[in-house]
């Protein structure tokens, strides 16, 4: 059974801009394979990796959008704090737990084209620290792929190649500038293998846990498309905010009807009506027992005012200049010939 490996991941870390730029400078501008690139990145950071690796080489990067097609000769770049990652022939953004201590994560990404493209698949580790890409690697080659590792000699730091090598076996080691050209050849040459077997249940495990219910769109292809120009979708991922909340309304209480009986208040806060607030003013005075003249004011029936006030016999002062409450005061008795205005009538 012969097939075409189309489906290009490489993973890199500290010290893999330049070892990037090499590799995709020795590409030709007829890339048959779509490229997927990830890099650690803080998750609040910007990354202007799409624009180094367009000026660096032939093909076109852009950073990587949620459902876009798989596009043959495109280099797409995850986005920071997303996982890239692979459903069909499109991409998928995820919101995924971090791997290693990172999202993107490189693990994340192989496993997803080892699941996605198996045999198809080709994985490459360039520099880095640690061992972020060594267990994804390992799945790709388990599910039939290539594995490709830059030299450590020519790694900036070694520590990512040296645990992918530790982890699997291929003859596929060169510096940066070699292994693009070697790249190039083989994308391009028909390989043969035995028949491989579905993908075992621990792998689908990471994989799904990975994808953290993220789901992309039917109309997704199956395999790496041309340079088609993707549909605008809305994201299903995180990265979209969330619609508006409603507006907590209060609910205006209508006055009931004769021969209809009358709900109990629940909440409580001002009187919404005269009324109310009338029968509220006239409780107040049986259970203080206070003269009906003064109980417009020292008996707390300007609610509205505030509604802290402070009972009987204390008024609370506003400081008018600037808009916060002075120190209160002992309430000055009323004239017994003015008249007594309910508040809010």
């Amino acid at each position: 059974m012969a097939f075409e490996r189309d489906v290009v991941v490489i993973g890199a870390s500290a010290g893999g801009v330049e070892a990037l730029c090499q590799t995709v400078r020795s590409l030709s501008d007829e890339f048959p394979a779509a490229v997927l690139v990830v890099m650690h990145l803080s998750p609040g950071a910007t990354t202007a990796l799409p624009q180094i690796l367009t000026r660096a080489g032939p093909l076109r990067a852009v950073q990587a959008t949620h459902a876009a097609p798989l596009t043959r000769g495109v280099i797409h770049v995850a986005p920071p704090d997303h996982h890239l990652l692979i459903d069909g022939g499109a991409l998928m953004l995820s919101h995924g737990p971090t791997e290693n201590g990172h999202r993107p994560a490189i693990n994340a990404t192989f496993r997803s084209a080892a699941v996605a493209a198996g045999p198809r698949a080709i994985g490459v580790i360039l520099s880095g620290a640690l061992h972020d890409g060594a267990a994804g690697l390992g799945a790709v080659v388990e599910r039939g792929g290539l594995a490709m590792v830059q030299d450590p000699a020519d790694a900036l730091y070694p520590g990512m190649p040296e645990s992918a090598l530790a982890c699997v076996s291929t003859e596929h080691v060169y510096p940066a500038d070699v292994l693009g050209k070697v790249l190039d050849h083989v994308v391009r040459t028909a390989a043969s293998t035995r028949p491989v077997e579905p993908p075992s249940p621990a792998l689908l495990l990471e994989d799904r846990i990975a994808r953290d219910g993220v789901r992309v769109s039917p109309a997704a292809t199956s395999a790496p498309t041309g340079n088609a120009r993707p549909p605008p979708k809305r994201c299903a991922g995180s990265c979209c905010p969330s619609p508006p909340r409603p507006r907590h309304t209060r609910e205006r209480r209508r006055r009931p009807t004769a021969g209809t009986a009358v709900p109990a208040r629940v909440a409580v806060g001002v009187p919404e009506h005269t009324e109310d607030r009338h029968r509220a003013g006239r409780e107040h005075d049986r259970a203080h027992d206070i003269a009906p003249a003064a109980s417009a004011r020292a008996a707390g029936r300007c609610l509205h005012r505030r509604r802290d006030f402070p009972g009987p016999g204390v008024q609370p002062v506003l400081d008018r200049g600037r808009g916060r409450p002075g120190r209160a005061r002992a309430a000055r008795p009323i004239p017994p010939r003015v008249r007594r205005v309910a508040c809010g009538a």
